[in-house]
């Protein structure tokens, strides 16, 4: 393993929740574990702050309709707005959560995802359910779906649109449920991942992972890529992705048991892919970089609990990364894949 750079933040006071004036600060640190990623990101590349000063950031989503930056922050119940002009501002409040009384550290939207037909998907904690929303009005929330054959949803946490045949897939670990697997309010016996096809039919696609997380498509849609947050057992899996839409042939891709414990309660978490087929997967230590074939060819370390990433700016060549407090990105050599636009 080389450490090409190691920028620390030095003494500085924790910003507030604001977009950053240039020259940005930079943060944290890019590892370099195999040659290859030299393809990725260049010698100078740096993790800088974008924002800071949040309380626990998630669901990061580039709309490039409006070139802009997306991202949840569940226990706060806010979706934040950031662009390069006009800097940070709420763009929904008190979301996530449509009850009176206090419901757990994260009743707030964590995924979000496009749909491909200018509507935003959101995975909606306390409320249980994924949903819709037209970006352009900012009005008419519609529930997708919120049980599986008339047993609510654990919490469903991330979501994404295939490329191509109109379905969605989920997945929906307990996390948003204030006792997590023990809450009595659990009306699944499993944390499944799931499919919602383009007619509204949903089907449960995996059933054996305990805590199934993040998910993210190759390029062709082809391939199903899906984290298993779990201490126990921390692997990425790779699924085929039948003509029908539905998975197949599940193996692991990538045991991230293998990877130092850096902070505590780090677990695999969000995951993108780019046109190449590289995968970039949150979890213990960073945001793992790693080749189709799995192997680890970078780590990005922030200094914080890295929770996802998306692809961003003018041809998806930018790296927003979400972890704890701060927002960071980074410019890469790579392409992306992006979430279908309208």
């Amino acid at each position: 393993m080389r450490l090409l750079s190691f920028v620390l933040l030095l003494a500085l006071p924790l910003l507030p929740a604001t977009a950053q004036t240039a020259p940005r600060l930079t943060k944290g640190r890019v590892l370099r574990h195999a040659p290859a990623l030299d393809q990725i990101l260049s010698p100078n590349a740096r993790l800088e702050i974008v924002g800071s000063g949040f309380t626990h950031l998630e669901g990061p989503l580039w709309v490039a309709d409006s070139s802009m930056l997306l991202f949840s922050d569940p226990r706060t119940r806010t979706i934040y707005r950031w662009s390069e002009p006009s800097g940070l501002s709420k763009f929904l409040e008190n979301t996530g959560y449509t009850g009176r009384l206090p419901y757990g550290e994260e009743p707030g939207t964590n995924g979000l995802a496009l749909d491909g037909r200018g509507n935003l998907l959101l995975c909606q904690h306390g409320d249980r359910r994924v949903a819709r929303l037209p970006l352009a009005q900012k009005s008419g929330l519609l529930t997708l779906t919120d049980n599986f054959e008339g047993r609510r949803y654990n919490s469903p946490n991330d979501v994404v649109a295939h490329p191509s045949n109109g379905a969605i897939y989920f997945t929906d670990p307990p996390f948003g449920l204030p006792e997590q697997e023990q809450d009595p309010r659990r009306e699944l016996p499993l944390s499944g991942v799931y499919r919602r096809d383009a007619r509204g039919k949903v089907s449960q696609e995996i059933t054996d992972l305990s805590r199934p997380n993040g998910l993210a498509f190759t390029a062709d849609g082809r391939t199903l890529y899906v984290s298993n947050a779990d201490s126990l057992r921390p692997v990425i899996m790779r699924y085929d992705v039948r003509p029908n839409g539905r998975l197949r042939n599940g193996r692991v891709f990538f045991d991230m048991a293998t990877l130092p414990k850096v902070r505590f309660g780090e677990v695999p978490d969000g995951l993108k892919v780019d046109q190449a087929g590289n995968v970039y997967a949150a979890g213990p230590g960073g945001l793992s970089i790693l080749s189709p074939t799995g192997q680890l060819l970078g780590t990005l370390d922030p200094g914080e609990t890295v929770t996802n990433c998306a692809w961003g700016d003018d041809g998806g060549r930018t790296l927003y990364l979400t972890a704890g407090s701060f927002l960071c990105r980074i410019q890469t050599q790579a392409q992306g894949v992006t979430a279908p636009q309208r």
